[in-house]
């Protein structure tokens, strides 16, 4: 019975989550080296499940007091891996132009750059809403664009396509937000 516990309470812990949403990568890539329907629709079920592990962590996290290190460096790299490997698996399908990604993910670059720039000054480098609302919008651009074909009437390319136009205005302006917010630490 204790056994069960343990594995229960490893199963609920944050960090769990988070590595769930890494080992979902292998998972979404090897989904999307066949381009068909049915494989299309499970890399959007898998990664949707992913994604939504995201904001389960950090909810359970901080509900609980479970905030740790591994958390805080593990769970935004986990959100990296996992929507830039969905982005650039889309690349060589046709779905996304290479050239948006090749922005989206030298962001997230730079900014993770930022961020440990930031954390070793001592300022707390958290996400900003902006940074939040990126995420949203680039996740909801690659559950359309996963899916790809149209169903009942709906083309999911084009909602897919319109998201990430969104997404990276957003990604772009969270990323110019970043660098204005900290550049006082760049000048040191």
């Amino acid at each position: 019975m204790e056994r069960k516990t343990r594995i229960i309470e490893w199963i609920r812990h944050p960090n769990s989550l988070t590595l769930f949403r890494v080992a979902a990568v292998p998972l979404l890539i090897v989904l999307l080296l066949f381009d068909n329907t049915a494989c299309s629709i499970l890399a959007a079920l898998v990664f949707s499940v992913a994604a939504i592990t995201d904001y389960f962590d950090g909810y359970v996290a901080r509900r609980y007091g479970l905030v740790s290190n591994m958390g805080k460096i593990m769970d935004p790299l986990a959100d990296k891996l996992l929507i830039s490997s969905a982005f650039i698996m889309m690349i060589s399908l046709q779905r996304v132009p290479a050239w948006m990604i090749c922005i989206i993910i030298g962001r997230e670059l730079a900014v993770s750059g930022l961020r440990n720039l930031i954390s070793e000054s001592g300022v707390d480098a958290g996400a900003s809403m902006l940074g939040k609302l990126k995420t949203v919008f680039q996740i909801a651009a690659i559950i359309p664009l996963l899916i790809h074909y149209s169903f009942f009437g709906i083309n999911f390319q084009i909602i897919g396509a319109v998201l990430l136009w969104i997404a990276l205005v957003i990604t772009l302006w969270s990323g110019i937000d970043y660098f204005l917010k900290f550049r006082k630490l760049l000048e040191h």
